[in-house]
């Protein structure tokens, strides 16, 4: 039996001192020998391959801390500097002029800004400089079987994992990633992986790892699959003209209201030329000294599809809009 094979590979050291999964910790996770015999019976993986991976996974206590402090509940005014600055609008900037001709050509097939598709890989990944240190496998094995509260999701990617692994040619124990199992330079978790990846570069894989076209093209074709509007709007800054109207602002990402409605309603927009009709959402953002108060449009709630935090695509939005401004300003 798996439970049998498993081996204590994990000794952390955290602001408690060390401490190491037990032999005990990993043979009582629930539900691992039946995933093992579901990828067998289902999949047609071979049992001792699972097994000798399995083997050699280490319960990742520092994926379980991770998890419970995600950078997207800081304040907005602390999480926007971690993305939103000189530096990484430089960088930005210089990605652009460097994957130019990718970048055309994945605006010409998708129709998405590539300033947007510069940002979202400048967010997840410093432009494709940090990955993630993490063991894939390691990761989303402790989040199905010792994560309780979200173990249902991270038991389906790590069964993704294992089928993208087959599919793309790479050794599952090899890869690294983020604290929640997210991979290469456009940070895909394993299940958008297999729907949203694409071969852009013609090699005939597909390489969010070590391609940066695979990753530009994968990232416009993600926003396009999730219904971008060329040429729309995102968001825009507005004013709140009555204290009630701050109510307005307790919904999802989901446009709801038109901006004639808004405007009806005491949200008056800060820049001219909207037009009535778009849809938008409001969404409050907690500034260094006030509230800050934004319509999140359709390509908006676009962008939330690739991370639901309203924290993360407002600073993708920011950065986005940075970095066309330099290019356009002729840096």
């Amino acid at each position: 039996m798996i439970v049998m094979l498993l081996r204590v590979a994990l000794c952390l050291v955290l602001a408690s001192g060390p401490i190491c999964a037990t032999a005990a910790e990993i043979a009582g996770a629930p539900g691992l020998e039946s995933f093992i015999d579901e990828m067998q019976k289902r999949h047609g993986f071979e049992r001792a391959q699972l097994e000798k991976w399995f083997g050699s996974v280490s319960v990742r206590r520092d994926v379980i801390s991770a998890m419970d402090r995600p950078a997207e509940a800081l304040p907005w005014h602390k999480y926007r500097t971690l993305f939103v600055n000189a530096d990484s609008i430089a960088r930005g900037v210089e990605y652009y002029h460097r994957h130019a001709s990718v970048l055309s050509r994945a605006e010409a097939v998708y129709g998405v800004a590539p300033e947007f598709v510069v940002a979202i890989i400048g967010v997840e990944s410093r432009y494709g400089r940090q990955d993630g240190s993490h063991p894939v496998l390691d990761t989303l094995t402790t989040l199905a079987f010792h994560y309780p509260r979200r173990a249902t999701f991270f038991r389906r990617e790590l069964e993704h994992f294992l089928l993208l692994a087959r599919e793309e040619g790479f050794d599952p124990a090899s890869v690294k990633g983020s604290y929640a199992g997210a991979m290469g330079k456009a940070q895909f978790i394993a299940s958008s992986y297999r729907a949203y990846a694409v071969d852009f570069d013609g090699d005939r894989r597909r390489d969010l790892i070590g391609s940066t076209d695979d990753a530009i093209g994968s990232v416009a074709n993600y926003l396009h699959r999730h219904g971008w509007r060329p040429g729309g709007p995102v968001a825009s800054d507005v004013r709140l003209l009555n204290d009630a109207n701050v109510a307005l602002a307790g919904g999802g990402p989901m446009p709801d209201m038109t901006i004639a409605e808004f405007y009806g309603n005491g949200v008056q927009a800060v820049r001219s030329g909207l037009n009535a009709g778009e849809s938008a959402a409001l969404h409050r953002l907690d500034g260094a000294r006030a509230p800050v108060y934004r319509l999140g449009f359709h390509n908006f709630y676009v962008i939330t599809r690739y991370n639901r935090s309203i924290n993360y695509a407002m600073a993708v939005y920011e950065l986005g809009n940075a970095i066309r401004l330099r290019i356009d300003g002729g840096a």
